[in-house]
């Protein structure tokens, strides 16, 4: 949520781990939930819709059409990407 730009959740869910390993760094990412696990061929992944939302297309490396709707491909660099805090600089 917090890297994403969305508020934080308030239904009172605690949130999940999910590990992610990365250039030979292990990662825990935070999230709600987790749907299925689904390998998809490279050649189904679409590029970003110019009208996906600004907050999700910096992070998406592509969609996936899958049954009449989109699914996000978030781009692990960038989601662990670090971005300098303005105010301390």
């Amino acid at each position: 949520r917090a890297r994403l730009g969305l508020p934080k959740a308030d239904d009172g869910k605690l949130p999940m781990a999910v590990g992610v390993d990365q250039r030979g760094e292990s990662y825990g990412l935070l999230i709600d939930q987790i749907g299925e696990v689904l390998r998809l061929p490279e050649d189904g992944r679409e590029d970003n819709p110019v009208n996906l939302d600004p907050r999700m297309a910096k992070l998406a490396g592509g969609v996936h059409r899958l049954d009449g709707q989109l699914m996000v491909v978030l781009d692990v660099d960038r989601v662990l990407e670090l971005v300098p805090d303005a105010k301390a600089a």
